[in-house]
């Protein structure tokens, strides 16, 4: 035990702290949805090869499409009122019209479009659990942080939106 302390002490003074503190903020800006949403589409694949049952493909393309639309259009929204579309980062502006009369999290809820999407194409039937788990993991991960980021800096605008738009696209 006295090894270990001596050890990491001397390792904090050597600058392998600095190395550390590096890594731990290098592992924080790659900590990001569309990394998750890559782990997601590699599980719903590997349970694809080894469970494919019945392949939906067009049904499969039309969600992956729909999913990718709605992230473009939100970004592209976001653009537009000049606010950060990157989690974790504190918001200039409220957007509430088009797709986020539908949903709060219309690129959240296109990437699970997309998750979607791939368990139809691939017949991966067995996957849908992955996109119930991939969205729990995200409102807990992410947007439960953006929404106090929200309330915090927009308050009874912000309010008066979530009291109407849901979540995802249904209230869960």
């Amino acid at each position: 035990m006295f090894k270990l302390e001596v050890t990491s002490r001397w390792l904090w003074r050597a600058g392998w702290g600095l190395m550390v503190q590096r890594e731990a903020l290098m592992l924080k800006q790659i900590d990001i949805p569309p990394l998750w949403l890559v782990f997601a589409l590699g599980a719903i694949w590997a349970i694809a090869q080894a469970t494919p049952v019945w392949p939906q493909q067009g049904l499969g393309l039309c969600l992956i499409a729909l999913g990718l639309a709605a992230m473009a259009v939100a970004v592209a929204q976001m653009l537009v009122a000049r606010t950060s579309f990157i989690p974790r980062r504190d918001p200039s502006a409220l957007v509430t019209g088009g797709v986020f009369s539908i949903s709060r999290n219309p690129i959240y809820l296109g990437d699970a479009l997309v998750l979607l999407g791939a368990a139809c194409f691939w017949g991966a039937w067995a996957a849908l659990p992955v996109v119930a788990g991939f969205m729990v993991w995200i409102t807990r991960r992410y947007i439960l942080d953006e929404e106090a980021r929200l309330r915090a800096g927009f308050g009874p605008a912000f309010a008066a939106w979530s009291a109407r738009v849901p979540r995802w696209i249904w209230r869960i």
